[in-house]
């Protein structure tokens, strides 16, 4: 590259000074013109054939004097299709694009991606609004930075004679990712609603990640119940002999974020571009999948050891929504307020939610 700008810098020189002298060229005699014509002819010919030479360099020089480098993030999920935006991010290089270098880590539950932010082993996490609430209650110093998802969440059981949540009994187990989950929140919700205690089935819990939940109840063996998301709900539903007990919309009574991205204080506050990249990247990613699904179905479809026609037919469940906006903030922190699962009740949406969000929360639906 030094090369090249010296040899435009001498261009540049000896271009001025071929002008000059063509234009000083009245003042001259006419034979020492014509002698000196064949020079000045050269000198312009030469002066074209570098700046061709160099344009291309000079070009390329300059975008990569301007490039940024990429933003390393670590970024931590869990099971599920809900997952599908960060899978097509993967696919289709949108970090990249957005100026990210991305190290992916796979949790077992929102407990443990809630773990791994607190010691810093990752910056961003997507979980339920549970255990983040949870998190933010015994003061880790973190806020939402995006919305992710809205899904279809079933509690099934294979036993014809369990209807409601009166019918579980002490014998019975009902597996779910994690206390503190999106799935104990519902279940909670649901049983201060029909049994008048929102721990009263917490001594039938186990926690399982959603593919053992799923093989557990397959097998019939060690649970009674998964409470679970897609795909895993909807292949336990399509199989004989399983049906729902409780779905979330009928716990919740609503539309709600069944997960949200989140990061700390210091990485937005020290890191802001790396911020903006993110939710950028992230806002992209879910749009192109919700637009996008049925090219989306054959990238998708081998992750889950599903066809292409099923992971379609999932992803475009009636519930299956890939949005950026967040719903359900306040109402999750009021009932875990009220019902002793957190101790402090946040005075607004700003104690939850970084600048970007407010934007994205419906009116009315915080």
């Amino acid at each position: 590259m030094r090369l090249i700008q010296i040899g435009i810098a001498g261009w540049s020189r000896a271009g001025k000074s071929g002008v000059r002298g063509h234009v000083a060229s009245p003042a001259l005699p006419r034979p020492r013109l014509l002698r000196s014509l064949p020079v000045l002819m050269l000198a312009v010919a030469m002066a074209l054939a570098l700046m061709v030479l160099a344009a291309p360099a000079l070009t390329v020089s300059r975008v990569l004097g301007a490039a940024q480098p990429a933003e390393k993030i670590r970024i931590a999920q869990q099971f599920g299709l809900v997952y599908a935006p960060l899978s097509i991010a993967r696919e289709l290089k949108i970090f990249e694009k957005h100026g990210l270098q991305v190290e992916w880590r796979q949790l077992g539950s929102g407990a443990a991606v809630n773990e791994a932010l607190i010691a810093g082993q990752v910056d961003v996490g997507f979980m339920g609004i549970p255990p983040f609430l949870i998190g933010w209650d015994k003061g880790v110093p973190w806020k939402v930075a995006v919305g992710f998802a809205e899904v279809p969440i079933v509690l099934v059981t294979y036993r014809e004679d369990i209807k409601s949540l009166a019918d579980f009994t002490s014998k019975d187990k009902i597996a779910l990712p994690s206390p503190g989950s999106v799935q104990h929140l519902l279940l909670g919700m649901a049983a201060k609603r029909e049994l008048g205690n929102a721990q009263a089935l917490d001594s039938l819990l186990v926690a399982m990640a959603h593919p053992d939940g799923m093989a557990a109840l397959l097998a019939r063996r060690d649970i009674t119940a998964h409470f679970t998301t897609p795909p895993y709900g909807f292949e336990l539903l399509s199989r004989p002999g399983f049906h729902a007990v409780l779905t979330d919309q009928q716990a919740f009574g609503g539309r709600f974020s069944f997960n949200v991205g989140v990061v700390t204080q210091q990485f937005h506050d020290s890191r802001p571009r790396a911020y903006r990249q993110l939710v950028a990247a992230i806002t992209e990613a879910m749009n192109w999948l919700e637009t996008h699904k049925k090219e989306a179905a054959p990238i998708l479809a081998p992750e889950f050891n599903l066809s292409t026609d099923k992971t379609y037919a999932y992803l475009t469940w009636p519930g299956v929504r890939y949005t950026v906006e967040v719903r359900g903030l306040m109402k999750f922190a009021r009932f875990m307020h009220e019902n002793g699962f957190i101790r402090r009740l946040p005075a607004s949406l700003d104690d939850l939610a970084w600048e970007n969000v407010a934007a994205l929360v419906p009116p009315g639906e915080e």
